[in-house]
């Protein structure tokens, strides 16, 4: 299974999607600050899940639908930071899709993510994956789960990776940096964390016009795909992923 997210910048490198699709093939697309109301119903051969409706920078999932069935898409808003309330710019910052895959004859949840900017603490970014994945976990009871998105977390990703490895998600970041900005703040933004399923590499994909790069995340399903009694492991974090600049 493959999938790509990528965090459009608001909405500047939408143009990209189809030509994207083209080259990698995904099974899945999880966008980020994308504009809602121009979202087109199909991207290449990819149809659209669902998208939130109350984000000045939105999000979506677009699937596969000839090796897919979305079962139900929900939106979830998470705890907000003062960037939030003062700006408005996401009242959801989740979004997630259970889905039927018919080629592995299981179900499984994917989801789009977006996090509170650096702005916030890391303390309230944690929060809202915790929040998320308890979301996921009621969305999916048991089922192999991925979430992907922009986690705004570029240091201190080993303690990230133990705390989400703590309620049974494994965290793994790219292979090389996600994100550059005006020369000053470069890292692994994009990230995935996901249970019950195995990651066997998140490409980071080349730059467009965003100033985050697009990752391209391959999975396969776990054989134990009971979530409540997936195994801690350490997080797949490397030391590159502490490569923060100011």
């Amino acid at each position: 299974m493959r999938v790509i997210s990528y965090n459009l910048r608001k909405n500047r490198a939408s143009g990209e999607l189809v030509a994207l699709t083209e080259r990698y093939t995904p099974n899945i697309l999880c966008l980020q600050e994308c504009n809602t109301i121009d979202l087109p119903a199909e991207v290449g051969n990819l149809h659209l899940a669902d998208s939130t409706r109350r984000n000045r920078l939105g999000l979506a999932i677009y699937y596969r639908k000839d090796r897919f069935t979305a079962v139900k898409t929900q939106t979830f808003a998470l705890k907000k930071s003062l960037h939030d309330r003062l700006a408005a710019p996401a009242h959801e910052r989740l979004i997630a899709t259970r889905l039927i895959d018919h080629v592995a004859q299981r179900e499984f949840v994917v989801a789009s993510f977006h996090a509170a900017p650096l702005t916030a603490l890391n303390s309230l970014r944690r929060n809202q994956i915790h929040s998320a994945h308890e979301e996921l976990s009621i969305l999916g009871p048991g089922l192999p789960t991925l979430m992907v998105g922009d986690y705004n977390y570029p240091i201190f990703q080993g303690k990230l990776g133990n705390r989400v490895n703590r309620t049974g998600y494994d965290l793994t970041l790219s292979d090389t940096r996600t994100y550059t900005r005006y020369k000053f703040f470069r890292g692994h933004f994009d990230l995935a964390t996901s249970m019950g399923l195995t990651i066997s590499n998140v490409e980071t994909l080349p730059q467009g016009t965003s100033d985050h790069m697009p990752i391209l995340v391959t999975a396969t399903y776990e054989q134990q795909t009971d979530a409540a009694h997936h195994p801690a492991e350490p997080a797949s974090v490397s030391a590159e992923g502490l490569d923060f600049i100011i």
